[in-house]
């Protein structure tokens, strides 16, 4: 068979079969079709999210770390008894990140499992007070080399197969086994 006429089959076959040639899929591997929050046929409802109180701020012997990646120069930490797994399905954590230079900067957050997207909640300040955060809004989280604590978290602790996690206890127990305390990690 020519050259041309074995890419002519090729490219018949590619667009007999789209859904075959074009498998779309997020940065996790997962296919980008199964999930979806609008209505369809099936009769799901449209997600609302609940309304989200503000925690406590975040004591130091309450803070673990966790791993991020091999090139993160900073220390990220989770506050383990401010997490929360809402009814609409978002897992909300106090985040606080500390860089190299000592700088803290703490964030109150949540991962919504089911669309792999993050959105801040509110900001925190030096005095030990929550700003809300303007803007808010919900974006993707990316498995990229840099700014990792996302996806870490979302692979390694609320999420795991892209599915949310079980119970509270069991995510507060993991980040306590593998991190660190705040305090010792000085």
């Amino acid at each position: 068979m020519s050259p041309l006429r074995c890419l002519l089959v090729a490219l018949g076959v590619a667009l007999a079969f789209p859904a075959c040639a074009f498998d779309e899929r997020d940065p996790f591997g997962f296919r980008r079709d199964t999930y979806t929050s609008d209505d369809d046929e099936s009769g799901k409802k449209e997600w609302a999210e609940s309304e989200v109180p503000l925690p406590p701020y975040p004591e130091a012997q309450n803070l673990y770390s966790f791993y991020v990646s091999a090139t993160a120069s900073s220390r990220f930490f989770v506050d383990t008894q401010n997490l929360d797994i809402g009814k609409d399905g978002v897992v909300r954590y106090s985040l606080m990140i500390v860089s190299p230079s000592g700088v803290k900067n703490v964030s109150y957050e949540g991962i919504r499992c089911e669309t792999r997207e993050k959105r801040t909640y509110a900001l925190g300040r030096p005095n030990g007070e929550w700003s809300q955060a303007r803007g808010a809004i919900w974006t993707k989280i990316r498995n990229e080399t840099t700014n990792r604590q996302h996806a870490a978290l979302f692979l390694d602790f609320f999420c795991p197969d892209g599915i949310i996690a079980g119970k509270v206890e069991d995510v507060r127990k993991a980040l306590q086994k593998e991190g660190e305390p705040f305090e010792s990690s000085k």
